[in-house]
């Protein structure tokens, strides 16, 4: 039998039994070792703000479509950043270039479940890095999330940048735009996550609670404000506050996923009169002036490849190890106490 994870209602979490798929032509039958939690993307499942709940989306128009939805509980099986050993492969793709064999360990994504059927394309260079501990496998698709916004604010060295939300992506962020030659200001509304920034790379931090964050930036900047600032937190008020804090015809990269109504957003004010540009960074596609030389998955295996020479430190964002049995308890956590985690990881 397969375990998956599956939300049944809002904060509504449980372990189904399926039975085992056969494998298919052209697939790839992969154990999970670990499967980490998005607290962002997951949380919007597991609290029932996800739009594809209430709504469809239209991928040849490119839009949401009310009326229906495109997803329906229970949502079985999400996750995006697994880890496990390929136990079978499809006879026919025996040879094939650069595909993992059986016994080897590598990464990708098929969702919280102990066992994943994978088609063989989207495994070709999915081999762990040689030495590299198996639980870094499990930060490929978020440390690709960092590396795409910072790719997208186009850091030139020696610029100031502000990183709002210092969460698992956030302080990757922090430590991949330190890495350009930014001088980063880590914002956050938990000392402790700026502790962590700190030791990322961060010049210097903000508490959100406490610090008028765009007068503190343009102070440090001789009044201009930044040239860049990343929001990664997904908050309406924080990505504001990037929009404040950056300098006339600055650039703010909008990487978090927001929900519902942009309430605290006011486009009338510094936005306007500031002549800022506003980037959408999405995992789906890389920055477009790169689509040339860059890909989706040229930002995962990097990353994973600066993670094995030893520049991004990811073992140390990894909070709590948890029992894909007691998944539930993961998500309350998240949920409910987020001071107390960063990265969760379920373990199968």
């Amino acid at each position: 039998m397969e375990r998956v994870v599956q939300f049944t209602a809002p904060r509504q979490v449980e372990v189904a039994e399926h039975p085992r798929a056969e494998l298919p032509p052209g697939h790839l039958r992969v154990r999970t070792r670990y499967s980490g939690i998005s607290a962002g993307t997951e949380l919007t499942a597991y609290r029932g703000t996800n739009p594809y709940l209430t709504r469809t989306w239209d991928a040849e128009a490119r839009l949401f479509r009310d009326g229906s939805a495109g997803i329906a509980y229970p949502v079985a099986g999400w996750g995006y950043s697994e880890v496990g050993e390929v136990t079978e492969v499809s006879p026919e793709l025996s040879g094939t270039p650069g595909l993992p064999a059986p016994g080897d360990l590598v990464w990708g994504i098929w969702g919280h479940r102990s066992e994943g059927v994978v088609p063989a394309e989207r495994m070709i260079g999915h081999t762990l890095p040689a030495g590299l501990d198996p639980l870094a496998g499990a930060f490929a698709r978020v440390g690709a999330i960092a590396y795409n916004a910072v790719l997208a604010g186009d850091i030139h060295v020696g610029e100031d940048v502000a990183v709002f939300g210092q969460g698992v992506i956030g302080l990757l962020t922090t430590r991949l735009a330190q890495l350009n030659g930014a001088r980063v200001t880590a914002v956050d509304a938990l000392d402790g996550r700026l502790e962590t920034a700190t030791r990322y790379g961060a010049h210097r931090t903000l508490n959100a609670r406490v610090d008028s964050v765009a007068e503190r930036v343009r102070e440090a900047t001789g009044g201009a404000g930044a040239d860049l600032a990343i929001e990664i937190s997904g908050a309406y008020p924080a990505l504001h506050e990037a929009l404040r804090s950056v300098a006339v015809g600055g650039r703010v990269v909008a990487s978090g996923f927001y929900q519902g109504d942009g309430i605290g957003l006011r486009l009338g004010d510094e936005f306007h009169h500031n002549r800022v540009q506003l980037i959408c960074s999405q995992i789906g596609g890389v920055p477009p002036q790169l689509s040339g030389r860059w890909t989706v998955e040229r930002l995962q295996q990097t990353f994973l490849r600066l993670v094995a020479e030893g520049q991004v430190d990811v073992a140390s964002l990894v909070s709590h190890v948890v029992p894909a049995a007691d998944a539930a308890d993961a998500y309350v956590l998240l949920d409910e106490r987020p001071a107390d985690a960063l990265q969760v990881v379920l373990e199968f």
